[in-house]
């Protein structure tokens, strides 16, 4: 029983560290965000990319080596079919996914670059007012005009 709750205290220590739960938004978001960008390709560019070559899908677009024999409704041999508009929609998948994670990636890294740098001018701007501060303030015209008075009474 003993090595039960080390395990069970062990897998909640693992479970609550933050790296996992990070992991695991960002598959849930990966996920929902997967659905997202296959809607995108096959809902709305497979069809236009479709239209140009003149197919109604591309996933129809085949070379077939050996037609199939039928005799009668039975099908002797099976067609040996190259199925390469399937192989060539999965292409355009990942290079349109790919597209849409690096346009999101620079438009993160942008923002993060311009929040570094509003940041380091924030701390440019605290160390120069720090700077400032402890700076003495050069004198005023009254104790300025008040010293050399005291001079040239002390010279008399």
């Amino acid at each position: 029983m003993e090595e039960k709750k080390g395990f069970v205290k062990e897998f909640k220590e693992f479970i609550m560290r933050g790296n996992v739960l990070d992991m695991a938004v960002g598959v849930i978001i990966a996920t929902a965000f997967g659905k997202i960008t296959t809607s995108l390709v096959k809902d709305v560019f497979m069809p236009f990319i479709s239209w140009i070559f003149g197919a109604r899908d591309m996933t129809a677009l085949n070379i077939v080596v050996r037609p199939e024999v039928v005799e009668g409704e039975t099908v002797v041999k099976e067609a040996i079919v190259i199925g390469f508009g399937t192989f060539v929609t999965a292409i355009i998948d990942f290079i349109l996914v790919a597209l849409v994670v690096f346009l999101i990636v620079k438009a993160f890294n942008k923002a993060r670059s311009k929040a570094e740098a509003r940041k380091k001018a924030e701390e440019e701007a605290a160390a120069a007012a720090a700077a400032a501060a402890e700076e003495p303030a050069p004198p005023t015209q009254e104790e300025l005009l008040a010293e050399i008075r005291d001079l040239l009474k002390a010279a008399k």
